[in-house]
């Protein structure tokens, strides 16, 4: 696919893509041994915190519509968010107030519980309201119906989305409490998903003891966000602005795609174990290939082109064919499982909240029209979500967005 990827391409390629949207059950970052230091890095640079930093054992994600009709109410609400998550990211006490008045935190969790907050903007932002059109991302469109979704408009889009990852669920919740009570007069909330990592398997070096829903380990193969010359070429969007497709102010930042995939546990756990590694194509046990005996031996499909070994249409095989013309089509995954209770029916509603981020939105559709048709379908559904533009991040006195609507 070409960098600049149009809305007609998009739906097209929309249409023939897979229900997983690149599931990726080897999704978050594989267990790193980092430091204090590195997990408690400042608000401000280049890139926002939130994308290359250490997996956090909790995630939340919220998406907003900007009540304001004009470009001045949104860079008010822009200015008050950015003004709180630096507060929250840096760890800065709130101000002290008057008892008569309502306080200015809410006193769940103390400031030194620092969360990270990443800040993204949604297609529907640079509709007519604030005159951004001609400065919307080259591929940035609102996330259509893929094959095999049942997109719920009421947990789909948003202009805007705060993605937080904290050590502790309720750092995470009063994150969101924190930047719901500056913007109240021009944001209001779309929808809200919180979720969870293993939190012992979070910073083990040399090993991937997450394991997702369906109970596989869940961060082998992935990009490693702490190599510079990785992300630059995968994730950023960097100077050349994807071959000058993008906008100048869009530098620094990334795609982010995020897809609410429910899975159906009930009946993955009357599948046979033997039904469940030909599905992923891997060991349940171990996470190794079915070809391998460790996680981290790599696959050899060229050595089974008929799929005697791992099937053709296994997920990882799909997913990342590891051929030379695929292998660019990478992608940083960093999604979190989320439970909320039973349905209707009475069945639990639980699956993976999938995030990732990459330079273009192509290379996400890519991986996807691979997984077209996959066996796993047949075990989840993507239920919302969107497709977002992570905005770059800021000076010591700037404000996210600040390029954006200069």
């Amino acid at each position: 696919m070409s960098p600049q990827l149009s809305r007609r391409a998009l739906l097209a390629g929309a249409a023939a893509t897979g229900v997983t949207g690149a599931l990726g059950l080897t999704g978050c970052t594989r267990g790193q041994d980092h430091s204090a230091a590195e997990r408690a890095r400042g608000f401000a640079g280049t890139q926002q915190v939130g994308v290359a930093e250490p997996v956090s054992a909790f995630g939340l994600m919220a998406a907003f519509d900007v009540v304001g009709s004009d470009r001045a109410a949104l860079a008010s609400a822009l200015q008050a968010l950015t003004a709180e998550t630096r507060r929250l990211v840096d760890g800065v006490p709130a101000e002290q107030r008057d008892p008569r008045l309502p306080p200015a935190d809410t006193g769940v969790v103390t400031a030194d519980r620092r969360p990270r907050v990443t800040v993204s903007v949604g297609a529907s932002l640079f509709d007519d309201r604030f005159g951004l059109a001609d400065r919307r991302p080259a591929e940035l469109v609102p996330m259509p119906f893929l094959a095999n979704d049942r997109l719920d408009a009421a947990r789909t889009h948003g202009d805007l989305l705060l993605t937080v990852s904290a050590d502790a669920p309720d750092a995470c919740l009063h994150a969101l409490r924190q930047v719901m009570r500056v913007t109240r007069a021009d944001l209001t909330v779309r929808w809200v998903l919180d979720g969870y990592n293993r939190a012992d398997a979070v910073h083990t070096p040399g090993r991937t003891d997450n394991r997702n829903l369906l109970g596989f380990k869940d961060g082998t193969a992935n990009l490693d966000p702490t190599d510079g010359e990785v992300m630059d070429r995968s994730v950023w969007v960097g100077a050349d602005r994807n071959g000058g497709t993008e906008p100048a102010w869009t530098v620094g930042g990334t795609y982010q795609v995020v897809r609410v995939i429910r899975m159906f546990v009930e009946q993955w756990d009357r599948a046979s174990l033997a039904e469940q590694e030909r599905i992923i194509g891997r060991r349940k046990a171990s996470g190794a290939p079915l070809d391998g005996r460790r996680e981290e031996d790599d696959p050899q499909f060229a050595a089974d082109p008929d799929g005697a070994v791992t099937p053709l249409d296994a997920h990882i095989r799909l997913a990342r064919p590891r051929t030379a013309d695929t292998e660019h089509q990478r992608l940083l995954r960093r999604g979190f499982s989320y439970s909320r209770g039973h349905d209707a029916a009475g069945l639990l509603d639980q699956g993976l909240a999938f995030v990732s981020f990459s330079q273009t939105l192509a290379t996400f559709l890519a991986v996807t029209d691979r997984l077209r048709g996959e066996p796993l379908e047949e075990y989840v559904l993507p239920e919302g979500g969107g497709f977002y533009f992570v905005l770059p991040g800021v000076t010591d006195d700037g404000w996210l967005g600040e390029q954006l609507l200069a």
